[in-house]
């Protein structure tokens, strides 16, 4: 049985990625891409066997940069075989300590599946996907999003703070970065005299962005949604001398931040605009 939280990296490192140099992050990425990391039961074949398929995935969609492999019934084809393109796998024990019981047995004991895939039979895959490797470096982006929640004053995220719910927020943001390949980081405070509006902001935050040890900005404006019954979530970028924008509704913060860095990553990879 794979868990409902398919991605996990211990917390530490996650938030490792956020507070401290992008520079230093982004050193140790290449090895990176070709790794991913599932949640599953126990350490049976047909667990290991599922969770390779999700490792797969989520690993040609961060090697390549675009999301829209994503649900590909190729991918899916390829995947089923995904152990035939591994390297390595480990596992750990997210109980480790916790004695079992004997209505729990160490057969559905949840653990995190660590897979690494070998790079050249990686590399072909995506090229008979009509993919590449984004192997260039990958350019730091400093992530300015506004939040206006369901209750309470509108904020914007910064890099550090007491609140539990910002910290929940800087977290599951990091973790989404991590499973995209991307290198981000947030702004060290908010100088912002106003909510971000639209693309007409770039400019000035791309230059602050440079300001907080980044390439370029990713804007981004989170909205709780009684309507859409989730957070709304608008996202804009500039590269290439192009704007881009695009949209995801009615959905957890989480997958709202996935949407976010999958979208830039799509951009700056060359894999055209968001959808």
């Amino acid at each position: 049985m794979i868990q409902n939280s398919r991605l996990f990296r211990p917390i530490v490192q996650i938030v490792l990625l956020l507070l401290f140099g992008l520079g230093t992050a982004h050193a140790a990425r290449i090895d990176h891409l070709y790794r991913a990391q599932v949640v599953v039961s126990g350490q049976g074949e047909a667990n290991r066997k599922a969770g390779f398929a999700i490792c797969l995935e989520d690993v040609l969609v961060k090697l390549s940069g675009d999301p829209r492999l994503i649900g590909d019934p190729k991918v899916a084809e390829i995947a089923a075989k995904a152990g035939d393109l591994v390297a390595g796998y480990q596992y750990r024990d997210r109980m480790s300590g916790v004695p079992i019981h004997d209505e729990q047995g160490s057969y559905d004991r949840p653990h995190d599946l660590t897979v690494d895939f070998d790079q050249v039979k990686t590399d072909a895959v995506l090229e008979k996907l009509g993919r590449e490797p984004w192997l260039s470096q990958r350019p730091p982006v400093v992530v300015f999003l506004d939040v206006t929640p369901r209750k309470g004053t509108a904020f914007r995220l910064v890099r550090a703070g007491d609140d539990r719910g910002e910290a929940d927020m800087r977290v599951s943001l990091a973790a989404a970065a991590e499973r995209a390949g991307m290198v981000i980081a947030l702004p060290v405070q908010n100088t912002a005299k106003s909510m971000i509006q639209d693309a007409t902001d770039l400019p000035g935050l791309d230059a602050e962005a440079r300001n907080n040890g980044g390439n370029l900005a990713l804007a981004g404006r989170l909205t709780w949604s009684d309507e859409a019954k989730g957070w709304i979530a608008d996202w804009w970028m500039a590269a290439e001398g192009k704007n881009h924008e695009w949209q995801v509704r009615g959905v957890g913060f989480d997958e709202a931040f996935r949407n976010g860095m999958r979208g830039a990553a799509q951009i700056l990879s060359g894999n055209g605009q968001p959808e």
